[in-house]
């Protein structure tokens, strides 16, 4: 790729960003960066436990563990091992190197995500569930075990569950959330001072570079810090605590205000991390409010209120929502015991601390998350919810609720590096079922055939142009000559967008929603061989019959200006991280500049 679309590629992500990250990778590699110098000792002992358990019976330690929202696996003899993947089945065996020089990509062990899952700690939300159900001191002793085991196999700043400032940053926010279930955020004990302390020192150092990627790494570890130093400042009153809480709030300000836009997208266009960023930014305003602390700024509420209002649009009556963006299997806030597509719970905590009223007033698993934080439901009227027909401009997506239809529509706008080849992916819904659906994510390491599959544009309801993706690939994780659109516009009834490739492929598509059906005309031209549009099916009993598909519910027309070739074949899709799983996919393909035009009708 030339140099000057590299260039401009550097400019798009914005020179600073791209300053800050280049001088924290130079200061490591050259030792100057302070994070080579750290040290602590972490605690053994008591943290949540005071061992007066009732009965003298023997503690009960659970015999399974769930990753990534799908994945069962065993415990052996009661405690995890904290360098085991589910995903892989495979064990990192280089436990006692320092944190920074383990590779980020290590093909021996595969996606290093799946180590770490155990490490989130997002398990003592469990523990102190069932230790809100029992009050006998059981649950919070077996916490105590695994926290010990943990301490001692994983010693400060060693091993790969250091390598990560964000995965310290969780393990920070779900130790303060189990304060917090426990009504304890006032009254904790030196060990888990110690034990937050040193984490908020590994986070330190690295903050320029989460920072620098303007993502979910900013806000989850500003987070952290603002609520880690002031639960210790609370506690233990520290110029080095006020100052981690201080830099904590500063940053989380600066990332509300930069990473949402104002139509409330986030900068990575993706649902669950979306979810993330949502859940952090509940537990900063919780923590303040149980600490008293000053509010945030206006505008700051502001945006988390778009951000909240942008969620509920997207999700469904079932909770679920558009397998949109890219997914790591993160869910922070796991309290309620649903469905980790459920998507209901974090509105719900948002809508009540953001918006001045519960979003979802029926009662429901989703609740859950305002009984674990004592918060009161809080009721609103229904006319004054967000209309699920919205045009957000600034993050690129148009939604539409028609009677039994919903859908949306991705727009090539971006201010922050797109992850994904989606421009123009129309995601639709029939009866709550995402009948037109896109392919997820799998896995960050993976073969480059995966990567270019799940993030390019054959796992997305758009047109592929002479086998090609829809930008050019600088890296696993960077597109250059990001699209930019053309001839967008915006009716109820009736909207449009286009786009020009790299490769000079130009592709239209205008939508018509309606009650009973949505009408596509895709207009594509300046491909040289062929181009393949592609509608990714609910796996369901469909039938092609000429230029028309069926399952019963839904019927797909396929017309053209010029003959085009129309077959079923089979597409793969990720609705949970690491998993792949077969759907059927309709391909529509031309060999010549044509419009298609694709009906999409309710035939119940």
């Amino acid at each position: 790729m030339p140099i000057k679309q590299k260039a401009d590629t550097a400019r798009s992500l914005g020179l600073s960003s791209v300053y800050r990250a280049l001088s924290y990778r130079l200061s490591v590699k050259l030792g100057i960066n302070p994070v080579r110098r750290i040290t602590a000792t972490l605690p053994s002992g008591d943290f949540f436990a005071n061992y007066n358990i009732s009965n003298n019976a023997p503690i009960s330690l659970p015999q399974s563990m769930s990753a990534f929202g799908h994945i069962q696996y065993p415990i052996v003899n009661g405690i995890p091992d904290w360098f085991y993947s589910p995903l892989t089945q495979r064990t990192f065996t280089d436990v006692n190197k320092v944190w920074y020089k383990i590779s980020d990509f290590d093909n021996e062990i595969g996606d290093i995500k799946g180590v770490w899952e155990a490490s989130r700690f997002d398990w003592l939300i469990d523990f102190i569930k069932q230790e809100q159900t029992d009050r006998d001191g059981k649950a919070l002793a077996a916490l105590d075990i695994w926290l010990n085991d943990w301490c001692q196999k994983n010693p400060a700043y060693l091993g790969p569950n250091w390598k990560c400032g964000q995965e310290a940053s969780i393990r920070v926010m779900h130790i303060i959330t189990a304060l917090i279930g426990l009504g304890s955020i006032r009254n904790i004990n030196d060990n888990i001072i110690g034990l937050l302390d040193c984490h908020l020192r590994r986070i330190v150092p690295t903050i320029s570079y989460a920072i620098a990627q303007d993502n979910n790494h900013g806000t989850s570890e500003a987070v952290a810090l603002y609520i880690g130093g002031a639960v210790l400042n609370n506690i233990k009153p520290d110029r080095q605590y006020l100052k981690w809480q201080r830099l904590g709030e500063k940053w989380l300000i600066n990332r509300a205000m930069k990473l949402i836009m104002p139509d409330g997208g986030f900068s990575q266009y993706s649902v669950n991390y979306h979810r993330l960023m949502l859940d952090s930014y509940c537990l900063a305003e919780i923590v303040r409010r149980q600490l008293n602390l000053d509010k945030f700024p206006a505008k700051v509420y502001k945006r988390l209120g778009n951000a909240t209002d942008w969620l509920y649009v997207l999700v469904q009556d079932s909770g679920d929502a558009p397998n949109l963006g890219a997914n790591d299997g993160a869910n922070l806030l796991p309290i309620c015991d649903s469905d980790y597509r459920d998507f209901r719970p974090t509105v719900q905590l948002a809508s009540t601390l953001f918006k001045g009223k519960s979003y979802y007033p029926a009662i429901g698993k989703y609740d859950a998350s305002l009984d674990f934080f004592n918060l009161d439901k809080l009721k609103g009227e229904k006319s004054s919810l967000p209309s699920k027909s919205q045009w957000f401009n600034h993050s690129g997506l148009i939604t539409s609720a028609n009677n039994d239809f919903f859908l949306c529509f991705k727009i090539p706008k971006f201010k922050f590096r797109p992850s994904q080849c989606d421009a123009l992916h129309l995601d639709v819904w029939f009866q709550n079922e995402n009948i037109l659906r896109d392919g997820g994510t799998y896995s960050y390491n993976t073969t480059t055939a995966d990567i270019d599959y799940y993030s390019g544009v054959k796992s997305h309801n758009t047109v592929e142009f002479d086998s090609h993706l829809q930008m050019p690939r600088l890296s696993r994780f960077l597109f250059g000559s990001w699209l930019k659109p053309k001839s967008l516009t915006y009716k109820k009834d009736k909207f449009s967008c286009g786009y020009q490739d790299y490769w000079q492929c130009e592709h239209t598509r205008i939508v018509q929603p309606s009650s009973k059906s949505i009408i596509v005309t895709d207009q594509i031209r300046g491909f040289k061989q062929q181009a393949i549009l592609r509608w990714r099916l609910i796996p369901s009993e469909w039938i092609l019959n000429k230029n028309i598909i069926s399952n019963g519910k839904i019927a797909i027309e396929i017309s053209s200006d010029s003959e085009v070739k129309i077959h079923l074949t089979q597409g793969e899709e990720s609705r949970f991280f690491y998993q792949k799983t077969n759907l059927p996919v309709l391909e529509i393909i031309a060999t010549e500049p044509t419009n298609l035009v694709t009906e999409i009708k309710d035939i119940t």
